[in-house]
């Protein structure tokens, strides 16, 4: 029964990582025309960086109290970190713009509308994939319980 909530929680650490990268490619998408924020300047890319780290001890294992040692840990998927771009602004000449340099410039936002769209149907695919995962999982414990009545 264990690999049956290890499977489920690598899965559900992946659905996780996947939607903060939905959220992060909606936010670049939503700004991607914006040319003032907080911090000054137009509003800088996002990428999320993922990492492999051993999960925490499943449930079962936390209900006993112990961890397995005997088993390799296993991998789910974290979110290391959301980091900002570093490319330059992409400069388009409007000197009629609110936010134009002296020479009539506007930074906008390096914030490739093509590419996250990519980005996202990707990671939206990656989440399905999770969904489906777990589907599979439930149908399995589901045919094993049944083997026992």
């Amino acid at each position: 029964m264990s690999m049956l909530f290890t499977t489920l929680d690598i899965a559900g650490s992946g659905m996780r990582a996947q939607r903060v990268r939905m959220n992060v490619a909606s936010m670049n998408l939503a700004n991607a025309r914006t040319t003032r924020t907080d911090e000054g300047g137009p509003y800088r890319r996002r990428d999320v960086v993922l990492a492999a780290r051993p999960m925490e001890a499943s449930f079962e294992a936390r209900l006993r109290g112990r961890l397995d040692a005997v088993d390799p840990p296993a991998l789910g998927v974290a979110v290391e970190d959301v980091v900002a771009s570093d490319d330059d602004p992409i400069l388009v000449y409007e000197p009629g713009h609110p936010d134009a340099d002296p020479r009539g410039y506007v930074a906008y936002p390096n914030v490739r509308p093509v590419e996250e769209m990519v980005n996202l149907m990707g990671a939206a695919r990656a989440y399905e994939a999770g969904t489906t995962i777990m589907r599979t999982v439930r149908r399995m414990a589901e045919q094993a319980f049944s083997i026992g009545r």
